[in-house]
């Protein structure tokens, strides 16, 4: 089944601060907050940054709001820069990510819906909020487009999914047919909603139940009748819910995972509230699933919760699965050992005992049944087979060479050229392309470029960005056999229409070799595997080519020394013991540019920060 797309439209990050002007209650269970302010028009930063005005495209855009942590009149605020914003790390801002129900640029008012359930920051802050408070908000970054390509849609939600669904109600195009399911709390918890023809919506209440303990949105989607034709998918709600939904989906309807959007808008779980203030919840005491997770970084835990992982326990508890024996059985482990493992997860609240040698997932462990996270922790998952050279670090930092082969008896190129592994990769890839390649297509680079030359890992789905903004437009994409083959696999996918198709050839060479004539060759993230000579030695190689007047055009993530981050510095150590090599300094790439015999003609910023390099024989 082909895939289907949602085009993406990317914008910097910019921090406002708006005012409440209305407050309403839509149902007993929803508030409606209207904001305004002059900062939702274009405006110049405290600090002299002139930025945008607010812009939302997308039925399920969100914005970050920014809360004042309890006892403090002034919130933690992220610090506008030039193109995106930058966040403190201690404290950070006490935030929380909510839906976009309406923008109205000629009345300049924003529309946030509030669901009323359990201890929350937002809810809370929504519940009291007065006509002239303020409050600062970041986002959104990008908004997706209504997908193409399917003849319907299969929507499901929960109460928190409700002001997109109603946006996508509002927002629909004429002619499409939508199968709507939305779970609500309580009868009177149902809103009036545009029901165009093809449109079916069906109420799901849980009557009193708690939520996120109900399987009614599940089997509501098990038992429907199945439309004829191409469906596309988009879930939200209880991280849970959501899970078993695209579960079914994808194992019991076929559905392929490109045509699913899927976010955990929330995950049940325990909230401590505040000594003082029963409404809110404790910031020292209550900690998200994500949070808890990431400080499970000490030796053992770690290497426990992997093993977990490679044995697929979680998948199996969240499976019902549930009694040491029988997950022996389906893991194929020792059940004596096993035990030994369980008890042990059992102590970093991972999993929970649910009767004599039975355990249940915890929040902390449903976590560890998606997909993104148990690939990055499996050792033969995409990320978590390149996480393995981590444990070659003290040999590397000793002789300064990768030592992934000392650690899994092969080099990082060699599984890379092992076909399965590079199709998981660059679909894995893939994923990200589109918030990186629509800022460069739209942002003038490559204005009048009639041939470019591509050499990124992330290539098809770059292409069709690239394409879609400039019909004139040929592009040749360089890659190695492995990535060649996958990529013609992909594309007619990735790009269905055959006319732009035809606009795109695979040449099977390596960055090493000079690139075909071309008026820009564009190199995105190539080098962080290569020492400083082989760089050079590849910019060199694609600059040989060029036409009169043509560019090299390089993207490359850098080490910022002066704003020291936990992350980068994992990346950098993980290039060293997998690659060799790591995160360049500024300097040290302009090094390298030098070496290569070039000179940098400009440098932009597009998108969400990225920083292109516009390049120029010397």
């Amino acid at each position: 089944m082909p895939k289907t797309s949602r085009q993406l439209t990317v914008r910097p990050v910019t921090l406002r601060e708006v005012e409440v002007v209305r407050v309403a209650d839509l149902t007993p269970g929803m508030r409606r907050v209207t904001l305004a302010g002059p900062q939702l028009g274009a405006f110049t930063s405290a600090n002299g940054f002139p930025q945008p005005a607010f812009a939302s495209t997308g039925f399920d855009d969100d914005i970050r709001l920014a809360f004042c942590y309890p006892g403090q009149t002034e919130p933690v605020l992220p610090v506008q820069k030039e193109k995106g914003i930058e966040v403190p790390r201690d404290p950070r801002p006490l935030s929380r990510v909510y839906t976009v129900r309406r923008w109205d640029p000629e009345a300049g008012e924003l529309t946030v819906d509030f669901v009323k359930h359990g201890v929350g920051t937002a809810t809370t802050w929504a519940y009291r909020a007065q006509p002239g408070d303020r409050i600062h908000l970041a986002g959104p970054g990008s908004s997706k487009a209504f997908p193409t390509g399917a003849d319907w849609l299969l929507v499901a939600g929960d109460d928190t999914a409700l002001p997109a669904i109603s946006r996508l109600l509002d927002e629909i195009p004429p002619g499409t047919r939508a199968q709507v399911f939305i779970e609500i709390a309580e009868h009177d918890h149902r809103q009036e909603l545009p029901t165009p023809p093809g449109v079916e919506v069906t109420w799901l209440v849980r009557d009193g139940a708690e939520a996120g303990t109900t399987p009614l949105l599940l089997e509501a989607v098990r038992s429907f009748g199945w439309w004829d034709g191409r469906p596309f998918a988009w879930l939200a709600g209880e991280q849970r819910s959501v899970r078993d939904i695209r579960r079914h989906l994808i194992e019991d309807r076929g559905l392929p995972k490109e045509n699913i959007d899927f976010t955990g808008y929330w995950r049940r779980g325990e909230v401590v509230a505040l000594a003082g203030d029963a409404a809110l919840p404790d910031p020292e005491k209550t900690r998200t699933p994500f949070e808890k997770l990431h400080d499970l970084t000490e030796l053992i835990a770690p290497i426990a919760i992997r093993t977990a992982v490679e044995l697929g326990v979680p998948e199996q508890i969240s499976r019902g699965v549930t009694s040491v024996a029988d997950l022996a059985i389906r893991t194929g482990a020792d059940e004596r050992a096993l035990g030994k493992l369980l008890r042990y997860l059992h102590t970093l609240d991972v999993v929970t005992r649910t009767g004599p040698d039975h355990y249940g997932l915890t929040p902390v462990g449903e976590v560890l049944t998606v997909e993104f996270v148990a690939n990055a922790l499996h050792p033969a998952g995409v990320t978590g087979r390149e996480m393995i050279g981590i444990h070659g670090l003290t040999e590397s930092i000793r002789t300064g060479r990768a030592a992934y082969a000392s650690v899994t008896g092969q080099t990082f190129a060699e599984v890379r050229a092992e076909q399965d592994y590079e199709d998981r990769y660059l679909e894995r890839l893939a994923l990200f392309q589109a918030a990186l390649a629509e800022p460069i297509a739209k942002s003038g680079l490559l204005g009048g470029v009639e041939h470019l030359v591509l050499h990124s890992g992330g290539a098809g789905a770059q292409v069709r960005e690239f394409l879609a903004t400039h019909p004139d437009l040929r592009v040749t994409i360089c890659a190695l056999p492995a990535q060649a083959d996958w990529l013609r696999r992909d594309l007619p996918d990735t790009i269905p229409d055959e006319r732009q198709r035809a606009r795109v050839g695979v040449v099977e060479q390596s960055v090493f070799e000079p690139s075909p004539a071309a008026d820009v060759v564009l190199v995105i993230r190539a080098f962080k595997s290569l020492p400083d000579a082989d760089a050079a030695h590849a910019l060199r190689r694609a600059a040989e080519n060029l036409l009169p007047g043509g560019r090299v055009l390089l993207v490359e993530d850098l080490f910022d020394t002066d704003d020291l981050d936990e992350h980068d510095g994992e990346a950098d150590l993980l290039a060293l013991a997998v690659h060799g090599s790591g995160l360049r300094t500024a300097a040290e790439l302009d090094a390298v540019i030098t070496r290569a015999g070039l000179d940098r003609r400009a440098t932009h910023t597009v998108g969400w920060g990225t920083t292109v390099h516009e390049l120029t024989p010397a």
